[in-house]
């Protein structure tokens, strides 16, 4: 049977430090990510992409308030969508083309995807999410009363609003997904984590203004495909031990036992590595075989075994218990 992977793509890779976000720019960046599928591919593995998308889902919600004097304002869940077709539509097509340079026959395709939250998740009461652009306090006061938006103060640059991040349940479109990489696609699914829906009590989809965290969400997918692989791209080569301290000590192999000991004693801040670290944990504890975090210019030879930091089980896989996931989003 052909090996299976999942791929989180990092912002980084799609929008660097320093760009404006334009479209040639994005698409020189997608075009570089590309470059290293097409030696996943060789490798005989089957693909399952997925994406952040941050820098753009602000410029859309930007876009929108801007222009609303002259066309109607877009929700947040349409602004998911929005970039998931955005960034999927530059991925896509960089990825067929260098798969034409190569001489490869891979169908590729964008899935706008769905991810369910629960209603009653308790980060829907406890927006901590910060999104958009910043705010003078006055800006930021007018909207919080016109529209009902949670704001924060960030001290060196002004206000900001703040949405829910809560945990993704379902994959709505998983089974469409399943088919379609059994059938030889490559994939690129849940872009920024998804649009985050909730069901009514009659089972209805209806989307919900919040943000789901990449790495969950790729998680989630990850187990629920029963991928050989999950990888996660960031800007480091390694997860480290005392990151950027001198006794700074890169982790080469661990197993999830030794990494969730680290996790524990701090190691991972919750604003760089520690959701990374996290989803890790989450994949192999839901059955997961093996997960890798490294740079995507080094995710080839990570696969191989030549670089970045595997993560192993400690044992035969157990179902994840309800405590654990609530310690895991803590």
């Amino acid at each position: 049977m052909p090996k299976t992977m999942l791929i989180a793509v990092g912002g980084n890779s799609l929008i660097r430090a320093g760009e404006k976000g334009t479209v040639a720019e994005q698409l020189a960046n997608t075009r570089r990510t590309a470059e290293a599928i097409i030696g996943l591919i060789r490798e005989g593995y089957r693909l399952v992409i997925t994406h952040g998308n941050g820098p753009q889902v602000g410029a859309a919600l930007l876009r929108s308030e801007r222009a609303s004097d002259q066309v109607p304002g877009h929700t947040l869940d349409v602004c998911d969508a929005d970039t998931q077709g955005e960034i999927g539509y530059l991925l896509a097509q960089s990825v067929r083309n260098e798969l034409a340079r190569a001489g490869l026959r891979v169908p590729v395709v964008a899935l706008l995807t769905q991810c369910v939250v629960a209603a009653d998740d308790p980060a829907m009461q406890n927006p901590t999410k910060p999104i958009g652009p910043f705010y003078s306090k006055s800006d930021a006061e007018e909207r919080k009363r016109t529209l009902g938006w949670q704001i924060v103060e960030d001290a060196a640059r002004g206000y900001r609003r703040v949405v829910p991040s809560p945990d993704p349940t379902e994959i709505v479109e998983l089974e469409v997904i399943r088919d379609l990489v059994d059938a030889g696609a490559l994939v690129v699914a849940c872009g920024g984590g998804g649009i985050p829906v909730i069901r009514d009590a009659e089972g209805m989809l209806h989307g919900v203004e919040a943000v789901i965290d990449k790495d969950r969400a790729s998680a989630l997918l990850a187990a629920q495909l029963g991928v050989d692989m999950f990888a996660i791209s960031t800007d480091t080569d390694y997860v480290y031990l005392d990151y950027k301290k001198p006794s700074q000590k890169p982790l080469t192999r661990v197993t999830a036992g030794e990494l969730e000991m680290h996790y524990r004693a701090g190691q991972f801040p919750p604003g760089n590595m520690g959701p990374k670290v996290e989803s890790v944990l989450r994949f192999l504890k839901r059955g997961g075989r093996e997960a890798v975090i490294t740079s995507f210019v080094h995710m080839l030879e990570a696969v191989k075994g030549n670089a970045g930091t595997h993560i192993v089980p400690d044992g035969p896989a157990r179902p994840l218990h309800a405590e654990e996931e609530v310690h895991l989003r803590r």
